[in-house]
């Protein structure tokens, strides 16, 4: 399986962590005011996608609408334009399709965008978020890569877009912080063993853990090592002795000269 190297823009460019948002100032994380706001700033920008129930991709971070809006239950039975009418707490701004973000980007900034879990167990997918988020990127004419968590999704989008880079988004899988997920599960996924099997180019690792050895021999090996979530420059400081670059937000990070 051929793997798609990452643009240098998004080892250039720190990565804001679902756009520059900024409740206090009525921008929402992965709101279209946190879009521009980052593609003003020049910074390149991480955003999550799940689907509705009629099929299009929206860029939401939560499976259910609860923590962000004023709303309950779960994404996924609301159509595209029930959820495009749904405010974000907090801010005059709607949820964004993700045609909608593309078109607001424009290709002045690399965009990331994770798949978020359709399985919510880690398990195989059906692959409409996948199909429907390629569709999409069809024509999309910028800097753009696709990871998830679930490696089944990763394998999706390796048959759906072979075009576009992909990776794997990791983690120290604490089985505490993973619960209901068991523990032998979560080592299976610690231990970081599908990337080959999905042509990654790349992974997103949770910052705490980029010292573990899996993610020195990966990137040993040819791969790009990006990091979530830094939240001050003195863990950026700390993150960049081992990833090529870090999706931050809470403070300004440097921009390169």
């Amino acid at each position: 399986m051929t793997r798609v190297p990452l643009p240098e823009s998004f080892l250039r460019l720190p990565i804001t962590h679902r756009a520059l948002h900024d409740r206090a100032a009525g921008r929402i994380e992965n709101s279209p005011a946190a879009i521009r706001a980052a593609v003003a700033a020049g910074y390149g920008i991480e955003v999550d996608l799940q689907l509705s129930s009629d099929g299009v991709p929206m860029v939401f971070h939560d499976e259910v609408l609860d923590r962000l809006t004023d709303q309950t239950g779960p994404v996924n039975v609301r159509t595209a334009v029930d959820l495009g009418h749904i405010r974000l707490t907090g801010s005059t701004d709607t949820i964004p399709t993700l045609a909608e973000v593309l078109a607001l980007i424009g290709g002045q900034v690399p965009l990331l965008i994770e798949i978020k879990d359709q399985s919510l167990v880690m398990g195989p997918t059906d692959g409409r978020l996948e199909a429907a988020t390629a569709k999409a990127l069809e024509g999309y004419r910028g800097d753009v890569a696709l990871m998830s968590f679930n490696p089944a999704s990763v394998a999706h989008l390796a048959r759906l877009a072979p075009d576009l880079p992909r990776g794997i988004t990791t983690s120290a899988y604490d089985p505490d912080d993973w619960a209901p997920m068991p523990a032998d599960m979560c080592a299976h996924f610690r231990a970081i063993p599908d990337y080959d099997s999905t042509g990654s180019s790349f992974i997103s690792h949770e910052a705490p853990d980029l010292a573990r050895p899996r993610v020195a021999e990966l990137k040993a090996q040819g791969a790009r090592v990006l990091c979530w979530t830094i939240r001050s420059p003195e863990q950026e400081a700390e993150a960049r002795k081992h990833a090529d670059n870090v999706t931050f937000e809470g403070y300004r990070a440097e921009l390169p000269a």
